[in-house]
């Protein structure tokens, strides 16, 4: 039975990712190159970036020899893409800092009742993969992701907005926005649910915002491997800005009912600013497309058969 458990899984594995590039606009670059200029003219459009990655993003780095450009004091503003890692990144195997991969080192510390929310949820990725057909993932449903998967599954271009009470997150996945307040109130002491919950931020230095979020809906997984949450977690946000170009993200998970102690989920990665006029394209959840998904490829195939 053990290689039909390992052939389950590489055939999970594939079909994840097979799913990922049929429905993942960024399969496609997200910047269309200008055209040349014609010949008629004295001046030509100006030409595509030199530097990209595999997916056509713009690679900003400074020029050799040159030291980056220091960052804005209490500034995080801009268009920040953190490029496409199947781990690290997008969140495959679940939250990247300690993903759910069978390494003794990667297992979380669970309560008795932690554990029991763990087993019955069902995910399409990690060490308990079952079939897409057989998930119980909110998320498979079109079910918003909330916090703080939004930052542990998918996590694609962000915007950052600043205004005088608060900070506004733009989120390509989902099309998802988050105010978080930094007018100086506390986070609610008996909040109503919500998907994204409840943020306040502030700095606590010249280059470092933090962000506590808390009343966040029971549920949403913590990730795409399962991880159950209750409705005391606190999420806790630290975006540092490391230069001009650069930003850092770290996310801890902190919730005594489910876990003996706090955990890092997301450990610094790395966001490159974008220009201006950068195109962040749309990433969202369609029904009809996950029906269709199911008919060619989701439901086994001894199911489609007896149809």
């Amino acid at each position: 039975m053990e290689g039909v458990s390992t052939m389950r899984k590489s055939v999970v594995f594939f079909t994840v990712l097979l799913a990922l590039l049929i429905i993942s606009p960024l399969a496609r670059p997200q910047t269309t190159p200008p055209k040349s200029g014609d010949a008629n003219n004295q001046k030509a459009a100006p030409a595509a970036p030199a530097d990209v990655d595999d997916w056509g993003h713009p690679v900003i780095a400074p020029t050799k020899g040159q030291k980056p450009a220091p960052a804005p004091r209490h500034d995080i503003s801009g268009i920040w893409d953190p490029g496409i890692d199947p781990i690290r990144v997008i969140g495959v195997l679940g939250a990247s800092a300690m993903p759910e991969d069978g390494k003794p080192q990667h297992q979380l510390p669970y309560t008795p009742l932690g554990r029991e929310m763990l087993n019955r949820t069902k995910p399409t990725s990690g060490d308990r993969t079952v079939l897409p057909a057989e998930t119980n993932d909110p998320v498979v449903f079109c079910d918003p992701q909330g916090m703080p998967r939004e930052d542990l599954y998918e996590l694609r271009t962000l915007q950052i907005l600043p205004t005088p009470k608060s900070v506004v997150i733009l989120y390509q996945f989902g099309k998802i926005w988050r105010v978080v307040w930094t007018d100086g109130r506390e986070l609610p002491k008996d909040p109503e649910p919500r998907w994204f919950g409840y943020s306040v931020g502030k700095w606590e230095d010249d280059y470092t915002f933090v962000v506590q979020s808390s009343g966040i809906d029971e549920r949403t997984w913590i990730d795409r491997a399962g991880r159950p949450h209750s409705g005391d977690l606190r999420v806790e946000e630290r975006f540092h800005r490391v230069d001009l170009d650069h930003l850092e993200l770290t996310v801890t998970i902190d919730d005594p009912k489910m876990y003996t102690k706090p955990w890092v989920a997301l450990d610094r990665v790395a966001f490159q600013l974008q220009k201006g006029d950068y195109d962040v394209r749309e990433m969202l959840c369609s029904p009809t497309d996950f029906a269709e998904y199911n008919k060619l490829i989701g439901n086994p195939v001894s199911e489609r058969d007896g149809k």
